[in-house]
């Protein structure tokens, strides 16, 4: 196949050319390093590459595709991974100052997972330092460009996997999402990013924003991809405290009697063409004040569009979404107050050249070693966790917490789906929003109240505005319940699809 035939291919319709021998591992790379090449130097998706490293992996990748040891849809198919994530021998900074030169010697089980799978890792990619940004301008290795239009963020943080995807740099990338870091990057990139249940995929070896919080999870071309792609990552970890066991939804230990893993447990069980009877419903909370009129224009007519194809759409009112973005800000940031002190120059890390004494040394290499929105949240989490404010604002910020969680739990007695923006608005210039940080912290509000729930969401692309720049669908599940956003992602696709075809 030609270059630019196999640059078009999602993930899995890659992974299943390769199986027949109609591309091989190393032509597929060759064509992503190509495309990088080209495009890179414009986008800065990527904080390093490994090119060399990457050829020989898929040396011995297709080596097992022929052998018939590595089987999977994913096998020998380049893939990214946000620079938050550990991978053995590999630089990986956070995209931040103070850790710009440490290099593992562990790898996170998300990426073990997909090594297993035969997955080829080319590099990693940009982000907001320490995933604290909705931006990715608050790295230190300088700002990611939208691919749709370089004067244009590509959001954030895990911008520079959903730029990647986006520019043709890798076939699928791995993303963190703390307070809608997959779903909002992926509407300003026109690409689908899935944030699975609190608890799915294993944070073991995923450097910490807010623990409570944060999500790994799948950035790619289509809801297909994300849905093969979560299987792989999916599964109980022992090494991760908060990886739960997910009974039928949890196919590590369960297979049939031919050892095939059982179709009723499979997300991909899920990518069917109906949604006839499914009950989808639109928060008012969501529409009102705020939301671009493009934007919702658009995400009305996706509503409209899942109506027609048999669901039960209506709207209703959500509640306690006014509290998500006040109620999130105090407790990440607590958190990440606490996961970072221990970057203090000591044993790994950024250290400051010159200081007196051991006190004067820490002080310098964290004013230093991390950036200004870094060191902000970390000032807010020291300020609510002190002696005296502790009360008045980290538990009331937690019974916030419970009480947006009760909302949610309410709505889905209801309904199968929430279906909403992701964004408010689509990408902002660069250098907006880091001149109005509080603007930048409320274009979150349709994100942040998902990850305090703990639920699963997806942000599939759903039009343009009329400068061109990509809209993205949210939908949301219930805790446990991917398979009915996967469903409902996959019916509106199937009809995108279709206007596409007709409209040839």
């Amino acid at each position: 196949m030609k270059e630019k035939e196999i640059l078009s291919l999602t993930a899995v319709q890659l992974g299943k050319k390769i199986k027949e021998r109609e591309v091989t591992c190393r032509e597929a790379l060759e064509a992503v390093f190509a495309q990088i090449r080209r495009r890179e130097p414009e986008l800065n998706c990527y904080v390093t590459l490994e090119e060399e490293k990457a050829f020989k992996q898929a040396e011995e990748v297709q080596r097992g595709i022929d052998e018939g040891t590595l089987t999977g849809l994913l096998a020998g198919v380049p893939v990214a991974v946000k620079d938050n994530m550990c991978i053995e021998g590999m630089r990986t900074t956070c995209s931040s100052k103070i850790l710009e030169n440490f290099v593992p010697a562990y790898t996170a089980e998300a990426v073990q997972r997909l090594r297993k799978a035969g997955a080829v890792i080319i590099g990693k990619t940009n982000m907001d330092e320490f995933a604290m940004g909705s931006t990715t301008e608050t790295s230190a290795f300088g700002v990611t460009r939208n691919p749709w239009n370089p004067d244009h963020v590509p959001g954030g943080s895990s911008g520079g996997s959903c730029a990647a995807v986006a520019a043709n740099e890798c076939f699928y990338a791995l993303g963190s999402d703390t307070g809608g870091s997959i779903r909002q990057p992926s509407s300003f990139c026109g690409v689908t990013g899935l944030k699975p249940t609190y608890g799915t995929v294993s944070r073991y070896g995923l450097i910490a924003y807010g623990s409570s919080l944060d999500q790994i999870g799948p950035v790619a071309k289509d809801v297909t991809d994300c849905a093969v792609i979560l299987e792989t990552l999916a599964g109980h970890d022992t090494k991760d405290s908060t990886s739960m066991d997910r009974g039928e939804y949890d196919w590590s230990g369960r297979h049939d009697s031919s050892g095939e893993v059982q179709e009723s447990a499979r997300f991909t069980s899920a990518l069917v063409d109906d949604v006839k009877g499914m009950r989808i419903g639109i928060p008012r909370d969501y529409m009102g004040d705020g939301l671009d009129p493009e934007v919702k224009e658009a995400i009305l007519k996706a509503a409209a569009v899942l109506k027609e194809k048999g669901a039960v759409v209506e709207e209703f009112d959500l509640g306690m979404v006014e509290y998500a973005i006040p109620a999130y800000y105090v407790i990440a940031s607590a958190e990440a107050s606490s996961n970072l002190s221990r970057f203090d120059g000591v044993k790994y890390g950024f250290r400051a050249k010159e200081y007196e004494g051991l006190h004067d040394m820490y002080k310098k290499s964290r004013s230093q070693g991390f950036g200004p929105e870094v060191k902000r949240r970390i000032m807010l989490g020291s300020f609510v966790l002190s002696s005296g404010y502790y009360d008045a604002y980290y538990l009331k910020a937690l019974r916030a917490k419970a009480l947006i969680k009760e909302a949610f739990d309410r709505a889905f007695e209801s309904y199968d789906v929430i279906l909403g923006p992701a964004s408010p608005v689509t990408a902002p210039k660069l250098g907006e929003s880091l001149s109005d940080p509080l603007k930048m912290y409320l274009g979150d509000i349709y994100t942040i109240s998902v990850n305090l729930a703990g639920l699963p969401g997806l942000s599939v692309p759903c039009g343009t505005d009329s400068k061109g720049l990509p809209i993205g669908l949210q939908l949301i599940g219930d805790c446990f319940k991917e398979n009915q956003i996967i469903r409902a992602g996959y019916a509106f696709e199937r009809s995108r699809q279709q206007e596409r075809r007709q409209s040839r």
